[in-house]
């Protein structure tokens, strides 16, 4: 089986590398490590990238046989919200630690019917739609996956137990 270890840094453009494959993926496949796929030509690959990478749609990944593959994002179920008060519905999705894509006017999430119902009793125009789904990362780590806590949650940024490491950090203000 063909295996993608390694995500290139360089844009394509600059380099005028040659694609050789399509790889296209829903988000959650784009965040995952050992994920098994197939490539638009049927080929079946394993994606090996290293713990916490995330794939984006036109990013280009070198195959285990050197090739270029270049990452589509698939299509998916979303939720299209528009609101008035965006950042209040933002401040309630961050709340449930919901991925979230966020752009001009608009957020979008995966489908989720008790989110929905949520965002519409917060004012917000709701409409379901098939997108590329491209949320954004943890700002705490480079585009990094985040740490989970012990029950598989995320978004821990302090420790509150440690109150060494607390008082610390409350040392560097901006």
């Amino acid at each position: 089986m063909l295996e993608i270890k390694a995500k290139l840094k360089i844009a394509r453009a600059a380099y005028r590398l040659e694609v050789k494959g399509r790889l296209q993926l829903p988000y959650e496949s784009r965040c995952k490590h050992g994920v098994e796929a197939k490539l638009a030509s049927g080929e079946e690959v394993s994606l090996l990238l290293p713990r916490g990478e995330i794939l984006r749609g036109g990013d280009l990944v070198t195959a285990s046989d050197g090739r270029v593959i270049e990452v589509l994002a698939e299509p998916e179920k979303l939720l299209h919200i528009e609101a008035d008060s965006l950042p209040r519905i933002a401040y309630h999705l961050g709340n449930r630690h919901v991925p979230v894509q966020v752009g001009e006017g608009f957020l979008r999430i995966a489908v989720d019917h008790a989110l929905e119902e949520m965002l519409q009793k917060l004012g917000a125009k709701v409409t379901e739609i098939e997108a590329p789904f491209e949320p954004e990362t943890d700002a705490y780590s480079g585009g990094q996956q985040h740490q989970h806590d012990e029950m598989g949650r995320g978004g821990k940024i302090h420790d509150h137990g440690d109150r060494d490491h607390h008082d610390h950090d409350h040392d560097h203000k901006h």
